[in-house]
Formats: structure tokens, C-alpha cells, sequence
């Protein structure tokens, strides 16, 4: 060979050295940088939007890359496995999730741990709890037991027909608010299983409603038309606490039913304030995002790992205390939403 093709060879090996280089940094970010992924089971409910707000400002803070997904409506357990998928391949060091279908994502999670990517479950539990590395939530069956709690302390001992707007079937975070709620109530033996939603005699009606403001609104001119002297009705957010009091509102009973809720975000503590919610028990999404993000960093940086569950927090808030249930007032609750 001569030495001119000796260096057009060499200059071409250089090349390719080079493009396959490039490609193999270019999973990820491309600088180094570490990242994290964020999923969550909507981008337009305000919940996982404080989140998504929490999970940026500590990125910024850790000087790491959050990357985003969504599923396209509460429930989308398709658009999540996606999602999952495509962060693995970006080269996440570790992802957050809400899950929509918390038995379905599993098999999802467990490639992606396989890959050495740790994930976190955020606000609701995967059916096991064991799918993820860690969960970083509200005790929602505690959330659940407050409300029920203080409607029983209104209520007292007179009669009783409850109405149930819950979220949807097979839900954990679901079902341990619900379950919570009655346990609370004192209207039926419940304990922290997250697998069937129980009930009791005075429960007249149940309806899902996925969360949603004008589905719950719905499901409770359905509750009203089955029976119309609901005087109680447990809701699983605020969006549906306040879609509940728009249908009483229509029927002329407003005045007649106590409503309960969970969520403690700044419109439902505004329901509170304006008499539309009884009481919420109020959760820390934004807490959740920022601990989660720090464990994934310190698990980037040092091989850190984060285990087990981590409770983070959970405080009724009301502008009508009861005696005997622990509560926080309208302001502490205007000053927290979701902080």
C-alpha cells in the first residue's frame, strides 16, 4: 500500500472513530450530565403539575436534566410503559412515576430496574409495593381515616346515607382513601390492603369517576337520582369534591350534605374557605418530587440507594375544627397547598 493510501486509510479509521464516539455520548444528555425522569399519570391535573414544578426546581438545584412524560388521561397505563421505555433508552439514571394502573406498569419497571435505572413510585403505591425501589407518598389510607374522622364528628349519631366518588376500580391510592375513609367513619372494619375497596350498609351509592371535575359532577346527579337524601359524600379529590357540590347545587341540596375530600391543593382549600368542602386531608406532591430527585442524584453520584417507603405527610384542613380530630385552619392550608 502506499503512503498516500496508508493516510487516506488512517484519516478514514479517525473518522469513524469519531462518529462512533459521538454516538455512543449521545445517550442522554450528551454532556455528562446526569438525568431523571419524571412520569406522571396527567400533565393538565394541578397535582401533578405541583409535582412536575417540585421535581424541576430540585433538578435545577442538583444541576441535573429532569426529563417528562404524561399519560393522555388518568388511566393510560400504555402512554406510561412508553414512556418508561423511552427514558431507559434516553439513559435516565432514575425514574419517578404515579402510576395509572399500579399492577399493570410493573412488568414495565421491572425491565427497566433490570437495566440498573432505580424507580420511584410517587403518591401511589404499585400492587406489590416491592415493584419499585422506593415510594415517596402520603399515607393514603390515613388521608382517608381524617376525613372520615371528622364527618363522623359532625355527624354524630344520627342517620346517615353515604355517597362515594371514587377513582377508578383497582386504583390503589383509590382504594386506601376510600377504605380509609370508612374505617374512619367507624362504618366499616378496614385495614391498609390495597386490593378491594369495602363497603358498609349506609353506603347508598359509589360511583368512579377517574378524578375528574365534570365526571364526578356526573356520578353524583347519578347517586341523587338512586337516592336523594345523601347527606354525606367522601370524594377522592377536590376536582371531584367540587364537581359533587356543583350537582347538589343543581338539586336545590347544597345545604343538606357534608362533603370531604383529599387533596389539600390551593383550589380545594378555597372550596373549604368558601363552605363547598367540609374538610380535606392535604398532601405534599412537591415534597414527594424533591426527595425523590435527591435520592436519584445521590444514587448517580455515590451508588446510594434509597429503599423502602417514606411517609410524606398529611394534614386535615378545615374552617370548621371538630373536637377530638387533630386539624390545621384555612391559612395553614392556603400557606401549604401542595408546598
Amino acid at each position: 500500500m502506499s503512503s498516500r493510501a496508508i493516510r487516506i486509510a488512517a484519516a478514514c479509521f479517525a473518522l469513524t472513530t469519531v462518529a462512533l464516539t459521538a454516538t455512543a455520548c449521545g445517550k442522554g444528555s450528551g454532556s455528562g450530565q446526569i438525568e431523571v425522569g419524571l412520569i406522571t399519570k396527567t400533565d393538565t391535573n394541578p397535582y401533578f403539575v405541583k409535582m412536575k414544578e417540585g421535581a424541576q426546581k430540585a433538578a435545577d438545584a442538583a444541576g441535573v436534566k429532569l426529563v417528562t412524560a404524561a399519560g393522555k388521561f388518568d388511566g393510560d397505563n400504555a402512554s406510561q410503559v412508553t414512556a418508561i421505555e423511552n427514558m431507559v433508552a434516553e439513559g435516565v439514571k432514575g425514574i419517578m412515576i404515579t402510576a395509572s394502573d399500579t399492577k399493570a406498569i410493573v412488568p414495565a419497571i421491572a425491565k427497566a430496574r433490570a437495566k440498573g435505572v432505580e424507580v420511584f413510585a410517587l403518591d401511589t403505591p404499585t400492587e406489590p409495593q416491592s415493584a419499585v425501589d422506593a415510594l415517596f407518598a402520603t399515607n393514603n389510607f390515613t388521608a382517608g381515616q381524617l376525613i372520615g374522622k371528622y364527618a363522623k364528628a359532625v355527624e354524630g349519631d344520627k342517620p346517615v346515607k353515604i355517597a362515594m366518588i371514587d377513582l377508578n376500580p383497582g386504583v390503589s391510592v383509590g382504594t386506601l382513601r376510600h377504605n380509609g375513609f370508612l374505617s374512619g367513619y367507624g362504618a366499616a372494619q378496614a385495614t391498609q390492603d390495597m386490593t378491594q375497596d369495602v363497603t358498609a350498609p349506609n353506603v347508598v351509592c359509589a360511583q368512579p369517576a377517574q378524578g375528574d371535575q365534570a365526571k364526578a359532577q356526573s356520578a353524583m346527579e347519578t347517586c341523587l337520582q338512586k337516592d336523594p337524601g345523601i347527606n354525606v359524600v367522601y370524594t377522592i379529590n377536590e376536582p371531584s369534591a367540587l364537581g359533587a357540590y356543583t350537582a347538589l347545587k343543581t338539586a336545590g341540596k347544597e345545604n343538606d350534605a357534608l362533603i370531604v375530600s383529599v387533596d389539600g391543593g390551593c383550589t380545594g382549600v378555597q372550596g373549604v374557605k368558601d363552605g363547598k368542602i367540609a374538610a380535606t386531608s392535604q398532601q405534599y406532591p412537591l415534597k414527594m418530587a424533591q426527595m425523590g430527585v435527591q435520592a436519584i442524584v445521590d444514587y448517580a453520584k455515590t451508588g446510594k440507594k434509597t429503599t423502602g417507603y417514606t411517609d410524606t405527610g398529611v394534614n386535615l384542613i378545615t374552617a370548621k375544627p371538630q373536637a377530638g380530630v387533630d386539624s390545621k385552619d384555612v391559612q395553614y392550608g392556603t400557606d401549604n397547598c401542595w408546598g
